[in-house]
């Protein structure tokens, strides 16, 4: 069984620092990329950031570039650092993976397993 822990969410400022931590875990079980989406409310999910196999190579959303950074560690474990946050980043955020893509994508077909999600609110 595969499970997918957000832990980092809350309250921030506009132009405040936010950190999102997700760790994979599960038995036979070989995380590949990793990403982050999140959904607005009334809106559909769209795509954050994410990271290849081993972290070499990202993907970034263009409303997200030069604000949020996501990082690999351990193969297991993603951490997505938003910086001057803004009221429109106000989602719940997911982080996600894949068994069979080894590359960085903003598709979420790719993503076969989900975590619970975590609730990130900037105020104005």
């Amino acid at each position: 069984q595969v499970e997918l822990v957000e832990s980092g969410g809350g309250l921030v400022q506009a132009g405040g620092s936010l950190r999102l931590s997700c760790a994979a875990s599960g038995r036979s079980f070989t995380p590949l990329a990793m990403g982050w989406f999140r959904q607005a409310p009334g809106k559909e999910i769209e795509p954050v950031a994410a990271v290849s196999w081993h972290g070499s190579n990202t993907y970034y959303a263009d409303s997200v570039k030069g604000r949020i950074t996501i990082s690999r560690y351990n193969d297991n474990t993603v951490v997505l650092q938003m910086n001057s946050a803004k009221p429109e980043d106000t989602a719940i955020y997911y982080c996600a993976t894949s068994t069979n893509t080894v590359n960085a994508s903003g598709s979420y077909r790719k993503y076969d397993h989900w975590g619970q999600g975590i609730q990130v609110t900037v105020s104005s």
